[in-house]
């Protein structure tokens, strides 16, 4: 399989590109399959997991279709259940072209033309009738259609050694912070040994790094002003040894039954589904000490690829989307709340949304990624976005967020989910018209065996959960959050913050 060479973005042109782009909703991906070859053809070792098995690649295609979301920034609040419900679809779409691709290995090898006319056109004529009901929806309600919407529903395929998997750059630029992963000495050239992963969609060996080979790349934090809110509030709402999972996003996609096509682990909030609202929230109970806690904080499970299986491996959003291996929990979970660099905080608005982070980065590059990889010991001294690390004995793996901690004082969501919110820059500072608000920071602590590279291949590689197109890269790492308090409490954060108390 062919090499290819990612060319490394500067610091500066990172964060030129990361304040120009928006969230991707849905609707976008870029798929890969892998298929035996017929028994005719030549064979060569694959390593996953621990396990070696003999395979051979007939076919391996990439079929990368462009983000809707990205262009649905202005959606009437009133269409917005109806185009998000559109946009899950799109995703639905391309999980069938996945699956279509895995399933006709043997029409393919016989027919050159049989992507292009039984896979690529029916998808596109799929996705031509779900934009323009997308736009029927935007006017109904006196919105304006995005110009050029309708040119989204064409994807193209290419051979694998012809894409570099899509946005795995080493810069690795994240939002909130400006911290740039290095790469390291893995991975520098692209894709070596194949796509690699238990299921044949991730990770590869050039998705992981040896962490004490990576040269610091944390930079200093904003210097605190005499008016800075210096206080901490941490709650503790455990590390989800309930097992409390679903594969739906309730902010993507509300109404759509596994919507986000993995598996997420949830904490804080009991009843957090596709299907819940703000009528049904308050009525969730919560898994956190603090009663009055009721918000919902959930994250794509990590899992280790060892050959082994997990209860969901015959399930959507699990094994049959490309999400195999044993479902790792956390042994720690640190929820907390911080205060701003430059001045006071404003408490949270009831029901306030925030995603961070972007679960399609492997389609729509890194500008939204905003992912923290790093090791116990290593956290003030190397983050990284675009790799995962592999730890030294006795370390183990470390996932941190920085939620965005600005807020533009009326709306709970937006149509993208990201325009509300913004994270402050580098000087600690919101952009005008925004108010600093308590930043929830969560840091995940994993306990796994480090994996090893041999021979442009890893064996025993973790990887979080993802749209099955999007390779597990490290990149594609986000959370997800829903203020939900009663009895005050998202005041007495605030005001605990702003006194520079530590709370709990």
């Amino acid at each position: 399989m062919g090499r290819n060479t990612r060319k490394r973005r500067t610091p500066l042109a990172a964060k030129a590109l990361a304040a120009s782009a928006a969230l991707a909703l849905g609707g976008g991906g870029l798929l890969w399959a892998n298929f035996h070859a017929s028994a005719h053809e030549s064979h060569h070792d694959v390593a996953w997991g621990g396990n070696r098995t003999k395979a051979s690649t007939a076919q391996v295609v990439t079929i990368s279709c462009p983000d809707v979301g990205q262009k649905l920034t202005d959606v009437p609040a009133r269409a917005r259940t109806e185009v998000a419900g559109e946009l899950a679809g799109l995703d639905r779409q391309i999980t069938d072209a996945y699956r279509r691709l895995a399933t006709t290995r043997d029409a393919q090898a016989r027919d050159a033309g049989f992507v292009q006319n039984s896979i690529l056109q029916p998808l596109q004529d799929r996705r031509a009738a779900v934009l323009d009901r997308i736009g029927l929806e935007v006017t109904r309600v006196g919105g304006t259609v995005p110009t050029g919407l309708s040119a989204l529903a064409t994807c193209t395929g290419s051979a694998a050694d012809r894409t570099t998997g899509g946005g795995q750059d080493g810069g690795g630029q994240q939002q909130g912070g400006g911290q740039a992963s290095t790469g390291g000495q893995q991975g520098g050239t692209g894709q070596q040994g194949g796509t690699g992963g238990q299921a044949g969609n991730g990770p590869a060996a050039a998705d992981f790094v040896d962490i004490t080979k990576v040269q610091p790349n944390v930079p200093a934090k904003p210097r605190r002003t005499r008016s800075a809110s210096t206080g901490t509030f941490t709650t503790r709402c455990g590390v989800n040894t309930n097992k409390n999972h679903n594969t739906d996003n309730v902010i993507v996609a509300p109404g759509v039954a596994n919507g986000a096509h993995h598996l997420h682990d949830y904490v804080g909030n009991q009843k957090i589904n596709a299907f819940a609202g703000n009528d049904t929230f308050l009525q969730g109970g919560t898994s956190c000490q603090n009663r009055n806690d009721l918000s919902s904080y959930y994250w794509p499970v990590v899992r280790v690829q060892d050959g082994s299986q997990d209860f969901d491996q015959d399930a959507d959003g699990g094994g049959k989307e490309g999400n195999v291996g044993r479902i790792l929990t956390p042994v720690q979970a640190q929820i907390k709340y911080v205060g701003s660099p430059t001045g006071k905080v404003v408490a949270m608005p009831q029901f306030l949304r925030i995603i961070t982070g972007d679960a399609k980065t492997t389609t729509n590059g890194l500008a939204n990624a905003n992912a923290h990889w790093s090791c116990t010991g290593f956290e003030n001294k190397v983050q990284l976005t675009a790799q995962y690390p592999i730890c030294p004995r006795g370390s183990k793996v470390v996932r941190t967020f920085a939620f965005q901690s600005c807020w533009d004082g009326r709306n709970t969501d937006s149509a993208n989910h990201r325009t509300h919110v913004a994270f402050a820059d580098a000087g600690g500072n919101c952009q005008n018209g925004f108010k600093a608000i308590p930043q929830l920071t969560m840091r995940l602590v994993y306990d796994t065996t480090p994996p090893t590279l041999r021979n442009g291949q890893v064996k025993n590689a973790y990887a979080v959960d993802g749209f099955p197109e999007q390779l597990h890269k490290p990149a594609t790492d986000h959370d997800d959050f829903i203020s939900i308090t009663t009895g005050g409490l998202a005041n007495r954060i605030a005001k605990c913050i702003n006194r520079g108390q530590q709370c709990s």
